[in-house]
């Protein structure tokens, strides 16, 4: 409840760049075969994450969750905390034939996110929101750190990018109760403050890979 009355007092700004962010340098070719591949990605409440990418064409899963901690502690009321070493994650399924891992990327740090929050997003502060990308392959780990390098190089953002990479050890997904938010609650305060903005900055941003 805290967060829901906190909500009406702030408003999450994206103006921590610019402009508008440019294609990673170094991507993957899209896959000649559909196929599935994941990728977990923290950036505050998992509520709008999850709600962005489940309007990217290409991706077939978003599910809200947990990462970084222990599988006992993998609970909202103990993540909350900000001391089990979790982040509101969401671990994203994706048809590489159909979108690259690169422009999930630029998706995530255009509008799923503002990445120079350290430890806060809006008005949730806290390790727990911290902005990450949980990696499972080496080559998900270079192709974060390039573009990370990218932009920073590009000083396209006012503040420092505070993004971390951290190995990915297990993905917990969340309580029924988080998952489709959004979507279950369009009207209330919160969302419509800090995560419908998200969705339509991808739409602006993003109109070929935006699907409703």
């Amino acid at each position: 409840m805290l967060r829901f009355f906190i909500c009406l007092m702030m408003l999450c700004s994206f103006s921590a760049y610019a402009e508008t962010l440019p294609d990673p340098a170094q991507d993957v070719k899209l896959s000649k075969r559909p196929g599935k591949e994941t990728i977990v990605l923290a950036g505050g409440c998992f509520w709008g994450v999850q709600a962005v990418f489940k309007h990217v064409k290409g991706v077939e899963k978003a599910v809200s969750g947990y990462a970084g901690g222990e599988a006992n502690t993998a609970h909202y009321a103990q993540v909350s905390t900000g001391e089990t070493g979790h982040a509101e994650a969401v671990e994203v399924t994706y048809d590489p034939s159909k979108i690259t891992l690169g422009k999930i990327l630029k998706i995530y740090f255009s509008v799923a996110h503002d990445p120079t929050m350290l430890n806060y997003q809006g008005p949730d502060q806290g390790t727990q929101y911290r902005s990450a990308i949980f990696y499972s392959t080496p080559e998900q780990q270079k192709l974060a750190e390039t573009y990370i390098a990218q932009l920073k190089e590009a000083e396209l953002f006012r503040r420092p990018i505070v993004t971390t990479l951290e190995p990915l050890q297990t993905f917990y997904p969340a309580e029924d109760y988080h998952q489709d938010y959004l979507k279950q609650h369009p009207y209330t305060p919160y969302i419509m403050i800090n995560d419908q903005p998200k969705l339509d900055n991808l739409q602006k941003e993003f109109p070929k890979l935006y699907v409703k």
